[in-house]
């Protein structure tokens, strides 16, 4: 008879409880003690976290704008390769406004997208700040460019920025690439940001009334302005942003031509950042700045202002904190030492473990111990439920699939969208025939080998596995992970399955086990993959006609002779990306079901080994 379980009435204490007390009573007395060495000391202590909040503060605003504009670059880089084989173009302008409509729809940082021909032609695509979307199929500059902000670029040009250009509708950064087709420059592809679009980032680093971040132009004149309704000095921002320095309205920034600087902020001059006092009346304010340079003609000036008497409150503050002992200090590390060990101890762990579970190694996480504190007990269920949930998951779902959807982003990642893949299809020779004698237990048996097999080979390769399909399977390479070498690196997959496939039925001979035999599609071009599904169904898959003529090619093999182990049919799309490949054989040209006109189709020889191979197999294979 089992045993009724038991109640756990063991004492459980809040976590909030614990570490409120015991930390905060530390952090009370031993912050006491430190406040009251000396003013001298307590000064020096505030400089040095000004110096550090200087260079925080200065490095974040930078990077949150390195990063909006470095999404402007990126996106006509991206782009540029299209226009430059002529896929895209003014010789297609229908499908040239639809996919620079995609591009602006896929990156908020881009307001105008448009190419320009020598002549001053130009098409693209501007987004309104309403959002919608209006074409540009005139001459007549759109917001973000003119003929003078475009720059004069040569084939081997970088993507080049121009000047600032204003506009009725507001003030626009712009970068530009140039389309290159035979060696000569055929126009430029230009993206144009609003500055209006860093609002939202001027607006985040600034932490309150008494701090003001603003942003100059390459002349000294005041483009974004985090206080324009009301300054610290108690006026207003009178004039239209951009304007100089002397009439935009705030009396600091007008001040700055006779700031003092202060050599105190030394670590932060070593990294390009200007620390200095500017006198505005009676009032002290504390300026810092630092070039950005890269994405204008000139480089900005970004930096922020606060007044002085923030500095002077810190030190009265700090020194008003001078009564704490020498034993108070003792009494609180003893404590803080003792609460820390009994806090950290379960952190460590979640920390260790956690750390597995983020490598998917979930075969090596151990469960958490249960606590007495009612938090850290209740993420210890908590923790050891999901890496149950993690392991049933990971069942269905590819490993290194996972692994790469985590690393990439996950939701973003995962979002369907058009990309060159590399599909690979394989499936057994006469498996229904090889099965019918065979139990339900000894078919999955054999199919779970063989599947292992495949598996290891394609991730081997840094290849995803879609799906099984009967006693086939579905890989393909190009995503979610974007690279150059997809077709080579499905070609490898399908000899190491070759030669896997090889030693697995000598093994298979040996022990008196039936022997397989294999066909192997493989095809390049566009397919839609990312998450394809509905409601709580969905599914990181790809479709399209590439992945059905991968699978007519594998269906082909029956048709072409080949290894009696493995026969490996690639179209001429993936041929062409396999600059170094010798081991194939043209099969000539095939009409796969489902598919209109002619493929032209290759035999690729699955056990190259030193000379080509197929150029001396017999007439027979080869007609």
């Amino acid at each position: 008879m089992a045993k009724p379980a038991r109640n756990d009435r063991r004492l459980k204490l809040r976590l909030a409880t614990v570490v409120g007390l015991g930390f905060g009573a530390f952090v009370a007395i031993a912050i006491g003690l430190v406040l009251g060495l000396s003013v001298a000391a307590n000064f020096k202590n505030t400089f040095s976290l000004l110096n550090d909040k200087a260079i925080l503060s200065t490095q974040a605003l930078e990077q949150q704008l390195r990063t909006h504009f470095g999404s402007v670059q990126s996106a006509v880089v991206g782009l540029k390769p299209y226009f430059d084989d002529g896929t895209l173009g003014f010789e297609n302008p229908e499908r040239t406004l639809e996919d620079l409509k995609i591009a602006l729809n896929s990156n908020n940082d881009i307001t105008t997208l448009a190419v320009t021909d020598p002549s001053g032609k130009r098409m693209g695509i501007y987004r309104a700040p309403n959002g919608k979307m209006w074409r540009i199929e005139s001459d007549v500059p759109p917001p973000g460019m003119t003929s003078r902000a475009l720059p004069k670029l040569d084939a081997d040009s970088p993507p080049s920025w121009g000047p600032l250009v204003e506009h009725e509708v507001g003030l626009f950064a712009n970068v530009s690439v140039p389309i290159v087709q035979d060696g000569k420059v055929k126009g430029l592809l230009t993206a144009a940001s609003s500055m209006e679009d860093l609002t939202h980032i001027v607006a985040s680093q600034d932490e309150g009334r008494d701090n003001t971040v603003f942003i100059l132009d390459g002349d000294n004149r005041v483009i974004m302005h985090s206080d324009t309704g009301d300054l610290q000095t108690g006026s207003e921002i009178k004039a239209k942003l951009p304007s100089a320095l002397t009439t935009a309205g705030d009396p600091v920034l007008a001040g700055m031509s006779d700031e003092e600087k202060l050599t105190e902020f030394e670590k932060a001059a070593d990294l390009g950042i200007e620390v200095s006092f500017v006198q505005v009346g009676d009032a002290e304010f504390i300026l810092m700045k630092a070039a950005l340079s890269g994405f204008s003609q000139k480089p900005f000036t970004i930096g922020q202002y606060f007044l002085g008497a923030t500095v002077s409150r810190e030190v009265e503050r700090l020194a008003g904190s001078m009564f704490v002992g020498f034993g108070a200090l003792v009494i609180s590390v003893l404590i803080a030492f003792w609460i820390g060990r009994r806090v950290a101890r379960p952190l460590r762990t979640l920390a260790v473990q956690s750390e597995r579970v983020g490598t998917l190694s979930l075969n090596e996480v151990e469960p958490l111990p249960r606590s007495r504190v009612a938090e850290l007990d209740q993420v210890a269920l908590a923790f050891n439920t999901m890496v149950e949930g993690l392991k049933a998951m990971n069942t269905y779902v590819p490993r290194s699939l996972f692994i790469k959807l985590m690393r990439l982003g996950g939701g973003e990642a995962a979002e369907a969208r058009e990309a060159e893949l590399t599909i690979l299809f394989t499936d057994i020779v006469g498996f229904t025939a090889l099965s019918e004698h065979m139990s339900a237990e000894e078919t999955a048996g054999l199919l779970n080998d063989h599947f292992a097999i495949l598996v290891e080979a394609v991730e081997g390769e840094g290849g995803t596995v879609d799906k099984f399909l009967g006693d086939g399977m579905l890989a393909f390479w190009g995503a979610p992970d974007a690279r150059h070498d997809h077709a080579e690196a499905a070609v490898r997959t399908a000899r190491r399955i070759a030669s896997a496939l090889r030693e697995a039925n000598a093994r298979a001979k040996e022990n008196g086990k039936p022997e397989m035999c294999l066909r192997i599609g493989i095809h390049t071009g566009p397919a839609v993959v990312g998450n394809v599904g509905a409601l709580d169904r969905w599914n990181y898959t790809v479709v399209g006609d590439t992945v059905n003529a991968a699978e007519r090619l594998q269906t082909l093999g029956k048709e072409v002779p080949g290894h009696p182990d493995v026969t490996i049919l690639a179209s001429a799309d993936t041929i062409a990306r396999l600059p170094e490949e010798e081991n194939q054989r043209a099969v000539g040209e095939h009409h796969l079901r489902g598919r209109s006109g002619l493929m032209e189709v290759y035999w690729l020889d699955p056990f190259p080994v030193g000379t080509v191979q197929a150029k001396n197999l017999p007439v027979s294979a080869a007609e």
